[in-house]
């Protein structure tokens, strides 16, 4: 497990100073770090069809992105090239762990892991991100500029997929080594080159935008058949001129699409469920011979059963006034309050052994959503 040291700050202090607010530099915040992976394993990676994968070059000051997946790797030259794997916390259990120390920021904000492997002067060039980021630096070095939001720097298009930013004053420039980890707030300019054959991981955080809400709560209302009331205006008046829309009128209207955000049930229903959406498809392997509840019983009746949750999942709770939504991968699950203690466990671990789900050891409901969940390959022990 890899231990997270942010310099001299503790993880509230962090939060208080840096979060959302300015990049910080973390010097071994990983001290004696190991990679989880090879540069050959993460081409392994690229070759699969299921996995979003990007070669990046900058060849005499043409850039180019070609998508995997790849069946060679010619276009990774030995100088100013890229490999880069998104979601590779789907896919391979042991990157997966680089998450786990950033779990003092909720859940649902944790995005994924992508990680990138450059050769000599490799990178995508200057750029924004709209979401924080953490950049841990694996083998190898790379050196990184990154300035403070601009609002008048211009961004302009490589090619239809390579999104980049004019040049822009640091705040930071420095040359990452194994175990230095980069904190870039949304919207900071940054660039970074790789100094010799470099690896490095980058845990991205999820910030949707208003229009992405909208769009998922109006799929919901119509998943759900609800939203279904209607205008009335029982006492419509006459008015002097028959093409105004009133005031009044457009009020009625703005609350009957209040109304809808107004039902909690509805809203965090439509929430738990977008919200728990994984990154990419799930790599999904059920058992082969499904569990029945009264096998899940006595699986956490014996003490020894440890269950692990499979990379990628999203898990998530909200507690309500008689009940827990819990949401896991977009499905969400109605369970007593009582199993609040066995959902944070849930929720809060990737590895929960017997003892911690026994408080729910009697709970139906708890053992048929958790059989559930074993029968789906979500978790398993």
């Amino acid at each position: 497990m890899y231990q997270l040291t942010i310099n001299n700050l503790s993880e509230q202090e962090f939060l208080s100073e840096y979060w959302q607010k300015k990049p910080l530099l973390i010097k071994q915040g990983f001290t004696d770090f190991e990679d989880p992976l090879d540069a050959n394993e993460l081409a392994g990676l690229a070759v699969e069809e299921s996995i979003e994968s990007r070669i990046v070059t900058n060849h005499d000051n043409q850039w180019n992105a070609h998508h995997g997946p790849f069946e060679d790797f010619e276009l990774l030259s030995e100088q100013n090239s890229t490999l880069l794997v998104q979601a590779a916390d789907h896919w391979h259990p042991d990157a997966a762990q680089l998450l786990e120390p950033f779990r003092f920021i909720p859940n649902w904000r944790i995005d994924d892991l992508m990680i990138s492997f450059s050769t000599p002067g490799g990178g995508v060039g200057p750029h924004l991100d709209q979401y924080d980021v953490f950049i841990i630096q694996g083998e190898g070095k790379r050196h990184w500029r990154v300035g403070m939001p601009d609002s008048k720097l211009k961004q302009f298009a490589q090619n239809n997929s390579l999104l980049q930013v004019e040049q822009f004053p640091a705040v930071i420039d420095c040359i990452l080594e194994p175990g230095d980890i980069l904190y870039i707030p949304p919207g900071c300019p940054h660039e970074g080159y790789a100094v010799e054959n470099a690896l490095n991981y980058s845990v991205g955080f999820r910030a949707p935008n208003q229009q992405d809400l909208f769009s998922s709560f109006a799929d919901h209302v119509i998943d759900t058949e609800t939203g279904n009331a209607r205008y009335q205006d029982q006492n419509l008046q006459l008015r002097e001129s028959k093409g105004e829309l009133t005031n009044t009128e457009a009020n009625k209207i703005k609350q009957l699409l209040q109304s809808l955000l107004d039902d909690e049930c509805l809203f965090k229903s439509w929430l738990g469920n977008t919200v728990s959406q994984p990154k990419h498809e799930m790599d999904l392997m059920p058992p082969e011979e499904l569990y029945s509840q009264a096998q899940v019983e006595l699986l956490i009746a014996d003490p020894d059963t440890l269950f692990e949750r499979l990379g990628g999942t999203r898990a998530i709770y909200q507690a309500t006034d008689n009940s827990i939504i819990f949401s896991v991968n977009g499905q969400n699950y109605t369970l007593p309050l009582e199993d609040l203690t066995a959902v944070k466990c849930l929720t809060d671990q990737i590895q929960v052994t017997a003892n911690e789900l026994n408080s729910s050891k009697n709970s139906l409901l708890f053992i048929q959503t958790f059989t559930t969940l074993l029968n789906e390959g979500i978790w398993f022990c």
